[in-house]
């Protein structure tokens, strides 16, 4: 049978049956509902709401699950009422009944049938057992008033539901978990859900318990350190014996001295000296400032080499390192002569340009070498850290200092070559730009006070020559390009790789396999032939390789052979040794097609041959470019064209040609970005011998930038294009006018060996490249008179 009751709605907690539990009441509804109980038989509904942000809540804001209780006292206070109350039964909300000031519930009582099974009796004591378990755990108040409640469940509550009730009030579970138990529709569910709880409640208590377990033993074990610590130092200082702390630190006082530090450097060494003094050796602050000072007394603060200033030693040992390189060689002894004139001069910053394996990095070692200089090499590939340059500021943990302070300790004096290896290949982040840190690195104007973030110190750079080293010069920015000395690094002929691999590579790899010399016999047609059909590059690098191989194979003949066998190795031996040739004899195009030109271009690795191929479309228009180009060749192709077009009467063109026809550009080796003015000579031949129909000749190459008015202006590189065209056996250049200076670099056997047309105007090209045009009648001085 349905009964109605004054319905109270508490907020943070669930009432359950046989519990006294003191509330509130200080709602308006509530005070209303506490006083109709009192005027009647002082029985009330309890209910907890859902959501507790509700001053006002409905029955959809209710759970639909409760308790009916009790009013065991109650005491009216300015805020409502302070009410003690006794649960007595679960009961079911089936209605809220209107028309009263506090709201009044019809209610259905939810009995639980009683169950006695094996299975209820041992989820009854496992309870009891986890209840004991989780009490050992607790803090020494909570399990004084946890042990009488649990002396009270065993022993005056035997019903299981009144057990799992007072458990669940107990442990202050979650208004949704208090909530299932009072759901649990039977004997067996509610004391499997306190079971779960209590398990889990369980877990977490040893796992806090551990935790506070291990940071007070490691807490002990430093205080424990500390005072035997002190007791030893105490005991030691008693018997006279020597404070081993103290010895250390005045070791380290008289490496300071002997240091000769600058006086705000000596400052703050004394400074860290007298807080060190006070550190407990123990103390992450101790080996810190240890480690500070021990770089402080390690610097070469005044520590110089002098150098030797022998040029001609220097030649010589510049000439024992380097085969070829003449130029270069004469610029690095300039600078030297300067340095020995003139002491006190700044130390130039150098930078070595040139493709991969031309001996950069080793220049710098034979010019630290002529000049008794210690020498230390960074490699500023990928950096990307500004503070890998500057060094750390030493709040951070593991502060180190930059690398060129760490060099500079290495190398023991202030007046190192340092060699800052790959400067184009520097990177910029988030975390800074090094690049923008080496303009003050390798300024002289401000390299001689370089703080380091981890020294926090000015330190004296200006006496260190450095030598940096680059690929290319496009990726370097150009506020620090201007700061340095630019030395280009060209690449080498193959008469200049041979005499390397005679003087300089076999002999080092003979060397390191164990084999001598005299065993093994190269003549030089074979050291060519490894040399044109095994490598191609502008370096020696896949040379030295591969003539590494080579010996390898040679050494395991003669470990499975006669140790004391002298091999002379012939061309045929080499290919069984190596296997296949890897590059056939390069041959220039010997069709000849209208519209093919011959041009040269220049690369990281050296120069290569670049042929332009044009084809006129009928019906077509306009310009198609193909073959990867990059901007400035698309210009330098469209210049072309208009020059082109520009000059069609001259050449027997007539306009109708270009509106009715459009033409097609392409350079091969399409998956290989191109780009640069260079070939701009070369497209304008292409382009006219397509729309003339008259083939360019293929004996001939070409290189140079044009202007719209014909011109013909100068292009770098002059030196790897002509080795290029060569090595494809064409002997014959147009280059502009301006470049013919640069044929000085070229060995004097390659100069003899070729032809030069140096141009001034596109003219003059079309009358080199197109003979055929005169004897078609389209004579080039007719054109030139008109």
């Amino acid at each position: 049978m349905l009964q109605v009751q004054p319905l109270l709605v508490i907020r943070n907690s669930v009432l359950f049956p046989h519990m006294v539990v003191p509330i509130t009441a200080g709602r308006d509804r509530s005070i209303a509902a506490v006083e109709a109980a009192l005027e009647g038989d002082r029985t009330l509904v309890v209910v907890t709401q859902r959501d507790l942000s509700l001053e006002e809540p409905g029955q959809d804001d209710l759970y639909n699950i409760g308790t009916r209780v009790t009013i065991q006292k109650a005491t009216r206070g300015q805020n409502g009422f302070q009410v003690v109350l006794q649960g007595v039964e679960r009961v079911r909300l089936v209605k809220l009944e209107p028309g009263k000031p506090y709201l009044q519930a019809r209610i259905q009582p939810m009995p639980i049938q009683e169950d006695n099974s094996p299975a209820v009796e041992a989820l009854h004591r496992s309870v009891l057992d986890l209840s004991g378990e989780l009490l050992s755990l607790l803090g020494q108040t909570q399990r004084q008033g946890a042990q009488a409640l649990l002396d009270q469940l065993t022993s005056q509550l035997t019903d299981p539901m009144q057990l799992a009730y007072y458990i669940a009030g107990f442990m202050k579970l979650d208004i949704e978990k208090e909530q299932q138990v009072l759901e649990a529709s039977s004997r067996l569910e509610a004391l499997e859900l306190i079971h779960r709880f209590l398990a889990h409640e369980l877990e977490v208590q040893q796992v806090r318990q551990r935790i506070s377990s291990q940071v007070q033993s490691e807490m002990g074990k430093e205080q424990k350190d500390y005072l035997l610590r002190q007791q030893m130092r105490a005991i030691q200082n008693e018997l006279g014996e020597d404070d081993s702390e103290k010895a250390e630190i005045e070791m380290l006082r008289e490496k300071l001295d002997e240091a000769q530090l600058p006086e705000d450097a000596r400052k703050e060494a004394d400074r860290e000296l007298k807080r060190l003094e006070r550190l407990n050796p123990a103390s992450p602050d101790h080996s810190l400032t240890r480690g500070y000072l021990e770089l402080l007394a390690e610097l070469p603060w005044q520590k110089n080499t002098d150098d030797n200033h022998d040029l001609k030693r220097a030649r010589a040992i510049l000439d024992e390192d380097h085969f070829g390189l003449k130029t270069v060689k004469e610029r690095i002894l300039e600078h030297l002569a300067v340095m020995k004139l003139n002491s006190g001069a700044k130390a130039p910053i150098v930078l070595l340009v040139g493709p991969p394996g031309v001996g950069k990095t080793s220049l710098g070692q034979s010019i630290a070498r002529a000049l008794e200089r210690k020498f230390e090499r960074l490699s500023l590939g990928g950096l990307h850290d500004e503070a890998e340059l500057r060094g750390h500021r030493r709040t951070y943990i593991g502060a180190l200092p930059g690398r060129l302070i760490q060099a500079v300790r290495r190398a023991g004096v202030k007046n190192p070559v340092l060699m800052l290896d790959e400067v184009d290949k520097i990177g910029s982040s988030y975390r800074g730009d090094p690049a923008s840190a080496l303009l003050e690195v390798i300024d002289p104007a401000q390299n001689d006070k370089f703080r380091d973030n981890y020294l926090d110190l000015p330190f004296d750079l200006s006496k260190a020559l450095f030598i940096l080293t680059a690929n290319t010069t496009d990726s370097i920015p150009r506020p620090l390009l201007d700061r340095m000395e630019v030395i280009r690094l060209s690449g080498y002929s193959e008469e200049e790789k041979l005499q390397i691999a005679r003087r300089y590579l076999l002999p080092r790899v003979l060397k390191e396999a164990g084999i001598g010399t005299e065993q093994v016999q190269v003549d030089d047609p074979t050291l060519g032939f490894v040399v044109a059909r095994y490598t191609r590059e502008a370096g020696v690098r896949e040379l030295e390789r591969t003539l590494a191989k080579l010996v390898r194979k040679l050494a395991l003949r003669f470990a499975e052979g006669d140790p004391d066998e002298i091999i002379d190795l012939k061309a045929d031996q080499v290919s069984e040794l190596l296997g296949p040739e890897r590059y056939q004899p390069e041959s220039a195009r010997q069709e000849k097609h209208p519209g093919v030109a011959t041009g040269l271009a220049w690369t990281e690795v050296g120069g290569d041959v670049l042929y332009v191929e044009s084809l006129p479309l009928p019906g077509g228009t306009g310009l198609t470019l193909t073959g990867q180009l990059g901007d400035v060749m698309k210009e330098s192709a469209q210049a072309a064209l208009s020059y082109v077009q520009s000059k069609a009467r001259n050449y027997g063109l007539t306009e109708r040609t270009f509106r009715n026809e459009g033409i097609h550009v392409h350079v091969p080796a399409g998956a290989i970005p191109k780009d640069g003015p260079s070939a701009g000579v070369t497209m304008a031949v292409s382009l006219l011998s397509a729309y003339t129909g008259v083939p360019a000749r293929k004996d001939l190459a070409m290189t140079g930038e044009i202007t719209l008015t014909g011109l013909v202006l100068p292009v770098g590189g002059i030196k790897e294009k002509v080795l290029a065209a060569r090595r494809l056996g064409i002997h014959t250049i147009i280059l502009p006018c301006e470049n013919e200076k640069d044929l000085r670099e070229l060995p004097d056997n390659v100069r003899a060996e070729m032809e030069f047309h140096p141009v001034a105007h596109l003219d003059d090209v079309f009358a080199i490249a197109l003979p055929d045009l005169e004897r078609r009648g389209l004579s080039i001085v007719q054109s030139l008179a008109s």
